[in-house]
């Protein structure tokens, strides 16, 4: 788990949403979707990332990225940017809960 904080918010449509910062402020991860209710989103950023199935990919741009999926096949966190490495990506990911 990031060691900064997890902001809830609403965006435009009024649905909540997370994103987990480090300590130095940087966005770390994000929810892949909105939720109705604020305990629904919250729900979500506290999940067991352990039952969770991780993907890791290269984007266009050449950069390592990483993707969480419930056991639904629901799409439930993403990285908030691109990696140089897959170290680094890795690093990321587990500070939003990927059991490596």
């Amino acid at each position: 788990m990031a060691d900064g904080k997890t902001e809830y918010y609403q965006d435009k449509k009024g649905e909540w949403r997370w994103r987990k910062r480090a300590s130095n402020g940087r966005i770390i991860g994000a929810s892949s979707e909105g939720y109705n209710g604020r305990k629904d989103c919250e729900k979500n950023a506290n999940r067991d990332g352990a039952k969770d199935k991780w993907e890791f990919y290269t984007d266009k741009r050449g950069e390592h990225r990483w993707r969480a999926f419930a056991s639904n096949g629901r799409q439930v966190g993403r990285a908030s940017e691109g990696f140089s490495s897959k170290r680094a990506c890795h690093n990321n990911a587990g500070l939003n809960g990927w059991p490596g």
